[in-house]
């Protein structure tokens, strides 16, 4: 509904505009307002507000504000954003399920295909000078940060996660500029973070972060000429445990990571066989057959 809002704004009458944006700076605020506030907040007529409520596809303001409760629900604080109390089970697995596909479509249309392509290509070079890789995430991000080293590994990539502030600090002491520094997290203000991302740049490696978009991180990678891979969610990492920031960042790395093959070569793909060969013979069990 505030994407809708968003992409009409060009749209529509400059009072009505006035209106938007005030939706958009708070919609919860507004959900809750009675007309007067709403009019005298965006200097407009009252009659204005309810034009704008129709002109964006509502039959009046009390039609938009009972949607647009329904789209800012805040759920059940520390849980899940998208879930209410009293759910039962069906109701937890249709809202979960729809709430990451909402995030992973919108960040589909989103993302930046130029940003990409520096970072892969970045990382394809220094996957080809045998020179290093290192992902660098604490707590939940260190956990991408380990999926993203496995990931890299099996395409025969000098690749490290690390998740220790302490060996962090040394690791990215030690780089040099053919390496490649990714910095993975979900709000982009962990101190830790912003100060190896800064010891990496200091020591001339390739940085690469994956966070949110005008966050400290980001400002900084942006600010240095360096790549930022913006995974932008409305989950509020500081009410709730990271979900749909999870898999996004989950799924950035799975993007970089095809990216990268493609990128090295057809050679590569015998060495992917043969290791698929081998864990074959101790995955599966004999049958009788066998």
């Amino acid at each position: 509904m505030l994407d809708r809002i968003r992409a009409s704004i060009p749209a529509l009458p400059p009072a009505e505009q006035r209106v938007a944006k005030l939706v958009l700076s708070d919609p919860r605020g507004f959900a809750s307002m009675p007309v007067g506030e709403l009019a005298e907040r965006s200097h407009v007529s009252k009659p204005t507000v309810v034009r704008f409520c129709r002109s964006v596809g509502y039959d009046g303001l009390a039609d938009f504000k009972l949607k647009l409760a329904g789209t800012v629900n805040e759920g059940v604080p520390f849980v899940h954003r998208a879930v209410d109390e009293d759910d039962k089970p069906g109701d937890i697995i249709v809202k979960v399920i729809d709430n990451a596909v909402s995030a992973l479509l919108k960040y589909r249309n989103d993302a930046a295909g130029h940003a990409f392509e520096r970072a892969m290509t970045a990382m394809a070079e220094t996957a080809r000078q045998n020179a290093r890789i290192e992902f660098y995430g604490v707590g939940n991000s260190g956990i991408v940060a380990q999926d993203a080293q496995h990931k890299f590994f099996r395409l025969g990539v000098n690749a490290v996660a690390m998740s220790d502030g302490h060996v962090q600090v040394m690791s990215a002491t030690m780089l040099k500029p053919v390496d490649c520094a990714v910095v993975i997290s979900n709000s982009g203000r962990s101190q830790d973070l912003l100060g190896v991302a800064e010891i990496a740049l200091r020591k001339g490696a390739t940085l690469i972060v994956i966070t949110a978009s005008g966050s400290p991180l980001a400002q900084l990678a942006q600010g240095a000429g360096q790549i930022l891979l913006a995974a932008d969610h409305p989950e509020d990492y500081d009410r709730y445990s990271p979900m749909v920031s999870r898999m996004l960042h989950l799924m950035v790395v799975d993007i970089l990571t095809t990216g990268v093959a493609l990128r090295l070569g057809q050679g590569l793909r015998p060495v992917l066989q043969e290791i698929k060969r081998n864990l074959r013979t101790r995955r599966y069990a004999p049958t009788a057959s066998d």
